[in-house]
């Protein structure tokens, strides 16, 4: 991934504001499971299509347009979402209309709607944007996925000038707490503000959403680019080290050239380990981010990782709750991302300010 794709516009819907994050005031949760901040859906969306819409919907489109006119565009050549498990509410809806109807006299909006690909499609259709439109559900890597396919577009297609990348995931109120029965979830009393020193396994999550509109052309409007992302599957504490200077190398880098590192440490004890080694080792002397305490972790959180990122080169400021450890930096100029799940699904994106 060696061209560079430039930020022109974005926008993130998480568990935490964007006004809070910045002014030292995040909200702590007593709960393993806690919902996205409300937003005003009404400003973007017409009330009659806001009721059949589930969140996952709902925020994807909001965030696609925000973003959008940030920019200052009204219609991206592709839109390309990433999604690890799409709409649920509307998929619980249609099994519960399959019990209660007992099989017959079925509606079909809630299947309709409970694909995957329906977030891009219907961000397609109010945008009337008839370009590529791609849908990636690479579990912990729909994101990481969905901004390789757009620089492959990018390299393919001489006349793709902005694309649209997003990525989404909701809770449900029925299949989000099956996470409880294998584990992947924290049991007892939570404070989210402690978890990230847990000794117990299991995590935290909510819900969320967060799109950029990419533009391989710097522009006036440009405040940050997307210098690469590499996904490695599965991998070992000794070979990460080895890649991620690999990745660093590639890109005219060493480790004591970041400015900051954003790390996914999530307070599952089984799996921490991964960020720990780093934080001991080459990220030593880097400044160290957390932020799954806060808005909890599901399967595109690294979009929301993107945007701080990308918020942080844009402001030249640090959000100081989420510091990890005591090292400050005055202007970054370079930040990676890394991020794991259950051991698996490793990425790193690397993001730069102009």
């Amino acid at each position: 991934m060696d061209r560079k794709m430039y930020i022109n516009g974005m926008a993130s819907i998480a568990a935490q504001t964007e006004e809070d994050l910045f002014a030292g005031d995040l909200k702590s949760f007593q709960q393993n499971i806690f919902p996205a901040t409300i937003v005003n859906y009404k400003e973007y969306i017409k009330p009659m299509m806001l009721r059949r819409m589930s969140k996952a919907i709902k925020m994807g489109l909001v965030a696609a347009k925000q973003a959008l006119n940030e920019a200052g565009v009204e219609v991206p050549d592709s839109i390309i979402v990433g999604t690890g498990e799409g709409c649920k509410q509307d998929t619980e809806k249609f099994l519960e209309n399959i019990l209660d109807e007992n099989e017959s006299f079925l509606t079909p909006t809630a299947f309709i709607q409970s694909t995957h690909n329906t977030v891009g499609g219907q961000i397609a259709l109010d945008l009337k944007c008839t370009g590529y439109n791609m849908t990636y559900t690479q579990n912990s890597v729909s994101f990481e996925s969905a901004l390789i396919d757009a620089k492959l577009q990018f390299a393919e297609d001489p006349d793709t000038r902005c694309i649209l990348v997003g990525g989404v995931d909701e809770l449900a109120k029925t299949s989000t707490p099956f996470y409880n029965l294998d584990g992947q979830l924290k049991a007892g009393e939570i404070n989210t503000t402690q978890i990230l020193q847990s000794e117990s396994g299991g995590t935290i999550t909510s819900e969320g959403a967060a799109f950029f509109l990419l533009s391989e052309i710097r522009t006036q409007d440009s405040f940050a680019e997307i210098s690469d992302c590499m996904i490695y599957r599965e991998i070992s504490e000794e070979k990460l080290q080895e890649e991620i200077s690999w990745f660093l190398k590639k890109n005219d880098l060493k480790p004591e050239d970041l400015d900051a590192v954003i790390l996914g440490n999530n307070g599952d004890k089984r799996f921490d380990h991964y960020y720990h080694q780093l934080q001991d080792t080459i990220f030593k002397n880097t400044l160290q981010l957390g932020y799954k305490n806060w808005v909890g972790d599901y399967n595109t959180v690294t979009a929301y990782a993107c945007w701080l990122g990308a918020e942080i080169l844009k402001r030249n400021e640090i959000p100081q709750q989420l510091k990890l450890n005591n090292l400050d930096v005055k202007q970054p100029k370079s930040i990676l991302i890394y991020n794991q799940y259950l051991g698996k699904n490793h990425s790193l994106t690397l993001l730069r300010s102009l």
